[in-house]
């Protein structure tokens, strides 16, 4: 299985993102933007998905709920740019840290063995993505790639 790298340069407001997928990017983006396949890959295996709201278009709108034993965790966004297997630009942010609205680009790059996933995400300060890093973002990020790899396998 591929490995996801996260790296998230010391003092600065950024995080990148990047992992290799043995599919197409057709694949890979049908299966990331499928509202109803949303919840199988988001998010850590442990937590229930609650998905509310997914239109994966310019000017679209998401939110979502991840819950556990000890509550609820809900995210939300808006789609600025999509180009189909290419490309989405979309902001994010956590409802429990209201007016930290990150922006992600994500893009899909095909590869002699399939297609690399990179993602970078811009915070608002410094101090929001080191929060975000002691939170677990990193757990959340691999459990979901790995979740997204045995989907994508899965649905191929």
């Amino acid at each position: 299985m591929n490995a996801t790298t996260i790296n998230t340069p010391a003092g600065t407001p950024f995080v990148e993102v990047t992992r290799e997928f043995a599919a197409t990017p057709a694949q890979l983006f049908k299966v990331m933007t499928s509202k109803e396949l949303l919840g199988e890959w988001l998010g850590p295996r442990d937590l229930e998905a609650d998905i509310q709201e997914y239109d994966v278009r310019p000017g679209g709108k998401y939110r979502y709920v991840h819950r556990d034993a000890n509550g609820e965790y809900a995210f939300r966004g808006v789609f600025h740019n999509v180009e189909q297997d290419k490309l989405i630009i979309q902001t994010f942010e956590w409802e429990g840290a209201p007016n930290q609205v990150c922006i992600e680009k994500l893009t899909l790059e095909p590869t002699e063995t399939g297609v690399r996933l990179h993602q970078q995400s811009v915070f608002p300060s410094v101090e929001g993505r080191d929060m975000s890093v002691e939170y677990g973002m990193a757990d959340g990020i691999n459990d979901s790639m790995d979740r997204l790899a045995e989907l994508v396998a899965k649905e191929g």
